[in-house]
């Protein structure tokens, strides 16, 4: 049970972090409504900002977090974790050690130190499940409690998983080792007829295959063949548990494992029936776009409320039946449905046969989105309709208490960026946010590539009081002449090349107005120099740094 108290203890801590950067945006927020300066805001906390430049958003050196580490470009290392994450992965590490061995009477007699050993390492590994299953769920209800991304969930389940099969093998090592050195490997001819015995092979082999494909070269590498055989791996060994465990104190735990599990499967159903089913269900339109991308409009059947930040996981039956991935929400629109033969005679109607509209741009790399893109462009126009299911949306994020707000992006990242920019600027022009001053940045490699977002960037450059507060910089890496690059307005300038990620945040801290967030959605080498570029301005001013990231 002390196991379960460190986790209560961090989860705690993080809970008690998360509410009072809640309750001081949302009393910033209100403050600022009607404050053009903002400079009580834009003042650093010594303390916050010491705690966040060095524990919080600190990589474990001085810059590298998450830059992959790429031995070629089909070989894929992964990333490494922040300062704090990786704090937290050693001492949990060395407390499962530490209850594994402690107090343990080595001087004793070798059956007795390798029973109490196997039942301390047996217990702690599926103790550890628990966790294990509850990080690896997309309804994780810690994500919303403690505003945890499920990427850093992801990362963490990695990590428990492998405490949980290093555990299972000590505990296989503590039976096998006594009963050899007694009876020798004669013992195992019977003792593989017992059904204890028999599941217990076959659950440490499934968690031996499952830690074998767990390093990033293999996920990356064979992505749909990992997953699927990881889920059928994980069936098997919880299943082998289910007989090896009968009778036994552990019986519980197992219980609340599977239980984990059933209810985040459950959930997910749930959410996909209710947005998908009836009402003709989902549809998805996809178009082609210059640079190697797609654009992919969901007619919702259900409506939700979309806010920034948000993600959700897509299902496309004719692309891959089992396959769902996730991508971020670019863009909400809400239409009325006027397929019907009855026409809306009053508001309620008019509510029900509303239908919102989803809108990702997804670029072309392999798999499932390589498969999507080949098949929109072997479609007339460039275009086709398919059935879709959309589970989500996942996630969520606001930046309105913030006065000065730079948005990074490279690439494909501005999906994640552009809802904030429409949220900011519509917020600003009827008084809801605190925001004064909003800069968004984004890295191309080609002027092509802005015709990914294009009728959306029309739509909120003709935004009322847009020009106060917006301006967009553009950077385009590999322009084929010089001709390509222009500037529209003041407010809208292009540049060829890579920014100057210090300088430019530099030049907005100095004007900074209110607290200010800097965040970014693009590359891992983009990521760690925005990072890097916010946390040396900590103790200048009142700071957040905000990274999206998705590392699977």
């Amino acid at each position: 049970m002390w196991l379960f108290l460190i986790l209560a203890v961090a989860v705690g801590l993080l809970l008690f972090w998360r509410v009072y950067k809640y309750v001081n945006g949302y009393l910033r927020t209100i403050a600022c409504l009607n404050n053009d300066t903002q400079r009580f805001f834009a003042a650093p906390n010594t303390t916050t900002a010491t705690l966040k430049r060095y524990v919080f958003d600190a990589p474990i050196s001085r810059k590298r977090h998450n830059r992959e580490f790429m031995l070629s470009r089909a070989v894929n290392m992964g990333t490494l974790p922040t300062r704090l994450q990786a704090f937290f992965l050693i001492g949990y590490f060395a407390v499962n050690v530490a209850f594994c061995v402690i107090d343990l009477p080595w001087s004793g007699n070798e059956a007795q130190v390798g029973q109490l050993f196997r039942n301390r390492t047996g217990t702690l590994s599926v103790m550890n499940m628990i966790p294990l299953f509850i990080m690896a769920g997309r309804s994780n209800p810690l994500i919303k409690i403690l505003d945890i991304p499920f990427d850093t969930f992801n990362m963490y389940h990695r990590w428990f998983g492998r405490i949980v099969v290093l555990e299972g093998i000590a505990h296989s090592l503590g039976y096998v080792i006594p009963k050899v050195q007694m009876a020798g490997w004669s013992y195992f001819n019977k003792a593989m007829k017992e059904q204890m015995i028999i599941t217990g092979v076959v659950a440490g082999f499934a968690f031996l295959v499952i830690l074998l494909q767990s390093p990033s070269p293999v996920r990356h590498a064979f992505y749909e063949v990992f997953l699927h055989l990881h889920i059928a791996l994980v069936i098997v060994s919880v299943a082998a548990l289910w007989y090896h465990l009968q009778g036994s104190p552990q019986m519980p735990l197992l219980y609340v494992i599977v239980a984990a599990w059933a209810v985040d499967r459950f959930a997910r159903l749930a959410i996909i029936i209710i947005r998908n089913v009836g009402r003709g269900g989902t549809k998805a339109e996809v178009d082609v776009l210059p640079g190697d991308a797609v654009k992919v409009t969901l007619h919702m059947a259900r409506p939700w409320k979309f806010t920034p930040g948000q993600h959700a996981y897509l299902y496309m039956p004719s692309i891959g039946l089992w396959m769902s991935h996730p991508f971020s929400l670019a863009w909400s629109d809400e239409e009325t449905d006027l397929s019907t033969e009855k026409l809306p005679m009053s508001s309620e109607d008019l509510l029900r046969f509303r239908k919102t509209s989803m809108s990702f741009v997804i670029r072309r790399r392999t798999g499932f989105t390589e498969k999507l893109y080949n098949k929109a462009s072997a479609s007339p126009n460039g275009k086709y309709i398919a059935s879709a299911f959309v589970e989500g949306p996942y996630g969520s994020q606001s930046l309105r208490s913030y006065g000065t707000v730079m948005l990074f992006a490279a690439g494909i990242g501005i999906t994640h960026q552009v809802p904030h920019v429409r949220d900011l600027v519509a917020g600003h022009a009827n008084g809801t946010v605190a925001t004064r001053k909003l800069v968004l940045v984004w890295i191309i490699q080609s002027p092509e590539h802005l015709e990914w977002i294009r009728p959306w960037m029309t739509q909120i450059l003709s935004m009322e009081r847009r020009r106060e507060i917006l301006k967009i910089l553009l950077f385009v890496t590999r322009p084929r002449s010089t001709k390509e690059i222009h500037s529209p307005s003041s407010s809208v300038q292009m540049f060829p090349g890579k920014p100057n990620v210090d300088a430019l945040v530099q030049a907005e801290q100095e004007g900074q107005i209110g607290a200010m967030a800097v965040s970014v959605c693009g590359t891992g080498s983009l990521s760690d120099d925005v990072r890097r570029a916010a946390r040396v301005r900590y103790e200048r001013g009142n700071i957040d740094f905000v990274e999206n990231a998705f590392t699977w």
